[in-house]
C-alpha cells in the first residue's frame, strides 16, 4: 500500500472518529504540513470549517466557540511557531476549564533536531496547561493502527469534556508527500462504524452522609452567606435560588454566575458587595459564621479581602471539577461534587430557617447602596460607571454580553444590578488576561443571540487581528470600545501614587485611530458623542448584520475621581444607617 493510501486511511478515521464523539467545529490555520488533516476535514459532511490565518487569534476563535456551545472545539495549524501561536489560549482554555482539542502538524522523526525548517521541539510544547498529551504514532492503514487512531481520538475527546474541561494536545508528524488520495469512500468504517469507543463520564458526587453533615451545619448557624463566582448552568440557578430562599442565606452573585440577570428574580441575591464592602462598619455589621462558595473565585478585590478577614468562619469551597479554589487558603472544608446536585441534596436534608435578620440586613444595606449608585445616571458626560449602569435597560431580551478585562469586568461587577432581561454574561477569566478577547467574542457570537463585547482600548489594541473572523465568517457582532487612551486600571493601583513614569510604564497611551482599521475588515465605525446617540445606537442597532464598532471616549483621571466619589458617598450612608440601626 502507498504512502498516500496509509496517510489518507489513518487521518479519515481519525476525522470519522472525531465526529462520532460529537465535535462539529473545527478551527484550521492555514499551513503546508498539516495539508492532509486539513484537506480530509474539509471533506466531512458534518465538520464545520472555521479558517483562520493568525493561530493566536484562532485558538481565541475556538475557544468563544467552546465557551458558548458548551462543547468541545479541535483546532488545527502547521508545525513550528505556528504551533506555540496556540499557547495563550491554550492557557486560558486550561484556567478558564474550556474543552479545545489541540491538533498540530509536526515534521517527521527524522527531520528533528537536524536544522529542518518549521521544526521545533513540539513535545509536550504546553506544558501542564493541556489535560493530556499525545504525540501520535506516523500514519499507517493496518486494523491495528486504525483502532489505535481512533481510540485516541475517542480519548482525546472525553478528556478534554471530563470535570474539569480543558485542552488536549495530540501532535501529527506527517512524512511527505503530503496530499491524500480522496474518494467517495474515504469516512466508511469498516469496523465498529459508529464510533470506536464509547467513554461515559461521570459527575463528582458525594456521600448522602457527607451532605447531611453540610445541611447540620447550615441550619445551625443563621448569620450565613452563599458566593457564587464563574457558573454557567441553567440547573444550577434554580438550584441555588432554592437553597438560599430556603437558609435564608444571602447569594453574592459575580456578574458572571448568570445569577444578576434572569427571567425571575430573587430577593436573596445581593449585587453591590464590591462597592459596600469596602466599608468596615458595613463588614462588622456583616460578619458570617458560615460560608458556602460555589464557582471561580469572584471577580471583586472588597470581597475577597472580606472572605480573608472572616477566615474564622466555616468555608466550604464547592467544585464538581475537583480542583483547588482556595488562593487564600480559607476553605476548611472542600467539596468535590457536582454544583447542582449538592444543592438539591442539602434541599432534601435542610430544614427552613426561620430566622432572617441577616438575611434582612444585607438586602437593606444593597438596596441603600444600589439608591446612591443610581446617582452615576446623571452623568452629562461619557464615562465608565454610567454606561455600566444602563447597560441592562439598552442590551435586547437574552442578549450575550462579553466583557473585557481590566476596568471593564471590574466596572461591570460594580454598576450592573439585578435585572429580569436574561442577559448571559461572558469573559476571559480563568488566566484574566486581556489578549484574544475579540476572537473569543467573535468565536462566542456564532453561539449566541445579540452578542455585544464592550473592552477597552488597550483590550481592542490587542487582538485587532481577531477581528478577520468577522470578515471572513459574516459573523454579526456589536463592539463598544471604551477608549481612555490607555491603562485606565492602573490609575486605581499603588502605581498611581508615583507619577514620575507612570505614564511611560502605566498609562501607556497608544493615539490611535481605530476607526482605519475597523473600515479595513468591512466594519462599520461610530464614536459616540453623547448619552442620548448610545441610546440612540443600541435601539436602532439591534438587527443589524456584520461588524459594528462604537467608540466612547473617556478620561482616566476624571474615571478615577467619579469612582472615589461615588465610594465616598456609598461609605457615608452605609455608615450612618449601620449606626443607627
Amino acid at each position: 500500500m502507498s504512502h498516500e493510501e496509509s496517510l489518507t486511511a489513518y487521518i479519515a478515521a481519525f476525522v470519522a472518529e472525531l465526529v462520532h464523539t460529537g465535535v462539529t467545529e473545527v478551527v484550521v490555520s492555514p499551513g503546508s504540513r498539516s495539508t492532509p488533516m486539513a484537506m480530509i476535514m474539509a471533506e466531512h459532511p458534518e465538520l464545520k470549517l472555521h479558517i483562520h490565518v493568525d493561530e493566536r487569534s484562532a485558538a481565541f476563535f475556538a475557544l468563544g466557540i467552546a465557551k458558548a456551545s458548551k462543547k468541545p472545539v479541535a483546532i488545527l495549524c502547521t508545525s513550528g511557531t505556528a504551533a506555540a501561536n496556540y499557547y495563550p489560549a491554550i492557557v486560558e482554555a486550561h484556567y478558564s476549564r474550556i474543552p479545545l482539542i489541540v491538533l498540530t502538524a509536526d515534521r517527521p522523526h527524522e527531520l528533528r533536531d537536524v536544522g529542518a525548517p518549521q521544526a521545533i521541539d513540539q513535545n509536550h510544547l504546553y506544558g501542564h496547561h493541556v489535560k493530556w498529551f499525545a504525540e501520535m504514532a506516523p500514519p499507517e492503514n493496518s486494523f491495528e493502527m486504525i483502532r489505535y487512531v481512533r481510540t485516541v481520538c475517542a480519548r482525546a475527546a472525553s478528556v478534554a469534556a471530563q470535570a474539569p474541561a480543558g485542552p488536549v494536545h495530540l501532535n501529527f508528524p506527517f512524512r511527505e508527500p503530503l496530499i491524500p488520495k480522496l474518494d467517495e469512500g474515504l469516512f466508511q468504517l469498516a469496523e465498529r462504524p459508529n464510533g470506536y469507543v464509547k467513554v461515559n463520564n461521570g459527575q463528582l458526587v458525594i456521600d448522602d452522609g457527607e451532605v447531611k453533615e453540610i445541611a447540620k451545619n447550615a441550619q445551625k448557624y443563621k448569620n450565613g452567606m452563599i458566593v457564587c463566582g464563574q457558573i454557567d448552568d441553567e440547573q444550577f440557578t434554580s438550584a441555588i435560588i432554592s437553597l438560599a430562599e430556603k437558609l435564608n442565606y444571602p447569594i453574592l452573585a459575580d456578574p458572571l454566575s448568570q445569577l444578576r440577570s434572569m427571567a425571575y428574580s430573587s430577593e436573596n441575591i445581593i449585587e453591590t458587595y464590591d462597592t459596600f464592602l469596602r466599608n468596615d462598619d458595613a463588614k462588622q455589621f456583616l460578619k458570617p459564621e458560615i460560608i458556602i462558595r460555589f464557582g471561580a473565585m469572584p471577580v471583586s478585590k472588597a470581597l475577597t479581602i472580606f472572605l480573608k478577614e472572616n477566615h474564622h468562619a466555616l468555608q466550604y469551597v464547592v467544585d464538581g471539577g475537583g480542583g483547588w479554589r482556595d488562593p487564600a487558603t480559607l476553605s476548611t472544608n472542600m467539596i468535590y461534587c457536582d454544583e447542582t446536585k449538592l444543592c438539591e441534596k442539602i434541599l432534601k436534608y435542610a430544614s427552613i430557617h426561620s430566622e432572617s435578620a441577616f438575611l434582612d440586613s444585607w438586602k437593606k444595606i444593597n438596596s441603600l447602596t444600589k439608591e446612591n449608585m443610581a446617582l452615576v445616571r446623571d452623568a452629562v458626560e461619557l464615562n465608565e460607571s454610567r454606561l455600566f449602569s444602563q447597560l441592562a435597560d439598552m442590551l435586547p431580551e437574552e442578549a450575550t454580553l462579553f466583557v473585557g478585562n481590566s476596568m471593564p469586568i471590574r466596572d461591570l461587577d460594580s454598576f450592573f444590578h439585578n435585572n429580569q432581561k436574561s442577559i448571559r454574561v461572558m469573559a476571559n477569566r480563568g488566566a484574566n488576561g486581556i489578549d484574544g478577547t475579540v476572537s473569543t467574542a467573535l468565536g462566542a457570537a456564532l453561539y449566541s443571540k445579540s452578542l455585544y463585547l464592550i473592552l477597552g482600548d488597550l483590550t481592542f489594541f490587542h487582538d485587532l487581528n481577531g477581528l478577520l473572523a468577522a470578515k471572513l465568517h459574516d459573523i454579526d457582532i456589536h463592539i463598544i470600545v471604551v477608549n481612555n487612551n490607555g491603562g485606565g486600571i492602573f490609575s486605581f493601583l499603588p502605581q498611581s501614587q508615583h507619577q514620575k513614569n507612570f505614564e511611560l510604564l502605566f498609562g501607556t497611551p497608544i493615539d490611535l485611530d481605530f476607526e482605519l482599521v475597523v473600515r479595513m475588515y468591512n466594519g462599520k465605525f461610530t464614536r459616540v458623542s453623547n448619552w442620548d446617540h448610545l441610546t440612540n445606537l443600541m435601539s436602532s442597532s439591534r438587527e443589524d448584520t456584520g461588524l459594528h464598532v462604537w467608540e466612547i471616549l473617556t478620561n482616566r483621571e476624571r474615571n478615577l475621581k467619579e469612582h472615589r466619589e461615588i465610594w465616598s458617598i456609598v461609605s457615608r450612608e452605609i455608615s450612618n444607617f449601620v449606626k443607627g440601626s
